[in-house]
């Protein structure tokens, strides 16, 4: 019996797919037998009836070339070690269309297979090099000049394209908060880094908008717009019909998106630019002049596989591989480029293999250039400090005439009032801080005519009204996403979000993108903000574990991050007006962990004793990031080390303590828990006879084991030591809640110890 003949070409069962998708371009353009039509002029059609110009088609194609090139030269270089990312664009060239239809100056956030928008963006301004700037950013060269050589991504400052690490559409919220942020300068007055037309550009994976975090943007997008809002975000689902090996139904994106009633749906076909350039336009003006949220659905294709280590022959059929390549999208624009007659099939192929050569001696030129190496160097854009400039800032009072129109005078300046309890001194710096900071902005869940679930923001929306303090949708995620847009468009938000459990929603607009910015755009960009978040227990037993939440281990895992906890009112207005500056000059991201417990505490000992309430600091006083608050400073038969509702606690210890034991006890008050002052911690620990840590966190996940780690690493840690903490547990309601949280009777106990250890 005669074998059939197999009709897939040998090289096609081949396991390089780069080079199968090399070889096909090369041969469709020699196979090519169309009809050649007479060359357009620049400003004409590239074919009839395009919306696409022939000048425009040439730089696309062009650009479509240079993003394949890359590609290509990432899976030769990969195996050699000179390059270090194989994520490629394949099959997603046509979002070229989406850099070409756009400005330089409309904010971007874009998916990884964005090289060939890149590659266009970069014809905005003379004298940029997409080839190279790529290569080194490939190679993980110091010189890359989107991040230093950190990560592989898409980025430019002068392109206004915000270098992105995100893989599941955690961008979408933060890009809806910059075309909200666009629209909200001009009423608070605010100058805008970018023109006032300006739009947000998301690009994204039809799998990543199932998402949990992409449907929020487009929940609250659509919610904006519901209210008459402006909101010009353009998103850009890039629909290639997989996600990594998972595929998305047949027509999933177009039944879940075309039909929302707030959320307004274009089609363009991305795989071919000359009928795809008019549709993409459309959708990219209708954006601009409305200033609604407009979803493009962007049809492309993936080739290559996910990654260079995606080998899909090994889960996908030949047969299947070959119908997906024939989909090329460059090679329906290597038929427009010979059909239009702009190209012969020699000029399209030396063009081909000019940019081939370009990329590969960029690349090896890449490979020479120097290399992160040094930890200093490495982390130098992670964290950036410059106390003498945050201390001036801090203390920079100039706005008194301000004051006296927000406070109503003289005699009612917060500062010649009676000692006031921590809700209101926290109240009363937040409205010195919008008298000092006009760009400044508070939101959140019952922030506004409410004044918080605790009233510690009362009279902030009478005093700055709805374009300064608002209510946001019930949503973590997109109250944070919101922050890191007006943060982008150079304002200072304050976003509150309810209690501490409520943060670990939405945990990753900070860690993943908030607190990440500076490190991955080698401190060219950043979020500044200051997050305020109610948290920790102690409230009787009120709420159960949502509402006395003591777990910090979340926030003290964000590199970054800076992270203060008062315990009392005036350390409050102090640390706030820290952070502001902090955030202003440095802009730093922080968390603002402010003890519900504590609110309303007035009494210390005694009920009616009012030894917790303390007076309001002048507004040109501040704290020195770190600095912590030591009572009793003489003392050392017993330092306690802790911090929130721990510092009044240990106080009342104190007292019990030194009549049971004649011991003189120091309390030292942390104030700040990331990053921890081990400096400050160590010196205290050196002059004491024994050491308590009281940490309200959990016993496995508290801040207790890195003060413990600073105590042993500076040589205190023979010392005779014991730690009083919460047990690793959620908290239950009512009177039970008490029994897995620290207590002063605990820290008594511990004292006893102590004294039966020596």
């Amino acid at each position: 019996m005669n074998a059939i003949p197999n009709p897939i070409p040998a090289r096609h069962r081949g396991l390089n797919r780069a080079e199968i998708c090399d070889q096909n371009f090369i041969e469709h353009v020699r196979e090519w037998n169309g009809n050649v039509r007479a060359a357009p002029l620049p400003d004409q059609p590239v074919l009839p009836g395009s919306g696409c110009s022939a000048a425009a088609f040439f730089d696309l194609f062009e650009s479509q070339l240079i993003s394949r090139h890359l590609d290509l030269m990432a899976r030769v270089l990969r195996v050699k070690n000179k390059v270090f990312y194989t994520i490629g664009s394949s099959g997603h060239e046509g979002n070229a269309l989406v850099a070409r239809l756009t400005r330089h100056t409309d904010p971007a956030f874009l998916h990884y297979r964005s090289g060939a928008f890149m590659a266009e963006r970069f014809r905005k301004l003379p004298g940029m090099d997409p080839v190279m700037d790529s290569a080194l950013s490939f190679a993980a060269s110091k010189e890359d000049p989107a991040s230093g050589g950190r990560h592989k991504v898409w980025g430019s400052k002068p392109l206004w394209v915000l270098p992105q690490t995100s893989t599941i559409a955690s961008h979408l919220p933060k890009a809806l908060g910059t075309a909200l942020a666009i629209e909200q300068a001009p009423r608070i007055g605010h100058e805008l880094p970018v023109p006032a037309d300006s739009i947000a550009i998301c690009s994204f994976g039809d799998a990543s908008s199932n998402h949990a975090t992409a449907q929020t943007a487009f929940n609250a997008a659509a919610w904006t717009a519901y209210q008459k809002l402006p909101a010009p975000v353009l998103f850009v689902c890039e629909d290639n019909g997989i996600g990594i090996s998972v595929k998305t139904p047949g027509g999933w994106i177009e039944r879940n998106f075309s039909e929302r009633r707030d959320l307004d749906y274009f089609y363009a076909d991305g795989l071919d630019l000359a009928t795809g350039y008019a549709d993409v336009e459309r959708a990219a003006e209708h954006c601009r002049r409305t200033r609604r949220p407009t979803f493009l659905h962007l049809r492309t294709t993936r080739i290559m596989g996910h990654a260079g280590t995606d080998f899909e022959i090994e889960w996908r059929s030949i047969e299947e591989l070959v119908q997906v390549e024939s989909g090329d999208p460059l090679l329906r624009s290597a038929s427009i480029a010979l059909e239009s007659g702009l190209f012969s099939k020699e000029t399209l192929l030396a063009h081909y293999e000019a940019i081939r050569a370009r990329c590969f001696a960029a690349a090896e030129e890449a490979d020479r250039r120097p290399k992160l190496e040094a930890l200093d160097e490495i982390m130098r854009p992670l964290a950036p400090y410059t106390p003498d400039s945050v201390a001036r800032e801090a203390t920079r009072s100039d706005y008194a005439q301000r004051r006296l129109e927000v406070f109503g005078g003289e005699a009612k300046l917060p500062e010649n009032q009676p000692p006031k309890h921590l809700a209101i001194q926290i109240n009363q710096a937040l409205h010195d801080l919008f008298c000092k900071y006009p760009q400044a902005l508070l939101f959140g869940e019952d922030v506004a005519q409410k004044g918080g679930v605790y009233t510690v923001t009362k009279g902030l929306h009478k005093a700055f009204r709805n374009k300064r303090v608002f209510n946001t949708l019930l949503d973590e995620t997109i109250i944070l996403g919101l922050a890191q847009g007006y943060a982008n468009m150079g304002m200072l938000p304050i976003p509150e979000i309810q209690y501490l459990a409520y943060f670990h929603n939405a945990c990753d607009q900070i860690r993943g993108e908030a607190a990440s910015l500076q490190f991955f755009s080698n401190n060219q960009y950043a979020n500044p903000m200051v997050v305020r978040i109610a948290g920790l227990g102690y409230q009787k037993g009120f709420g159960g574990h949502f509402h006395n939440d003591n777990s910090m281990t979340a926030l003290r895992d964000i590199p970054g991050l800076v992270v203060g906890c008062p315990s009392r009112g005036d350390d409050a207005a102090l640390m706030l007006r820290t952070l502001a500056a902090l955030a202003r000059v440095d802009g730093r991201v922080s968390v603002f962990l402010e003890p519900i417990a504590l609110y309303m505490t007035k009494d210390l000992f005694d009920a009616g004793d009012n030894q917790w309430l303390f007076p309001y600091p002048a507004p040109d006083q501040a704290m020195v990031l770190g600095e912590g608050r030591v009572y009793e400073q003489q003392a050392d038969d017993l330092v306690i080390f802790t911090y929130g509702n721990g510092v009044p606690m240990s106080l009342r210890a104190a007292r019990s303590i030194e009549a049971r034991h004649g011991w003189k006890v120091r309390v030292v008050d942390l104030r700040w828990l990331v990053p921890l002052n081990e400096a400050f911690i160590a010196e205290q620990a050196r002059s004491a006879k024994r050491i308590l840590v009281v940490d309200e966190g959990r016993h496995s996940a508290g801040v207790g084991e890195g003060i413990i780690t600073a105590i042993v690493e500076s040589g205190s840690g023979s010392k005779p030591l014991q730690r009083v903490v919460g047990a690793d547990t959620y908290t239950p309601l009512a009177g039970a809640a008490l029994a897995v949280l620290p207590a002063d009777a605990d820290i008594v106990a511990a004292a006893a110890n102590l004294e039966r250890a020596r």
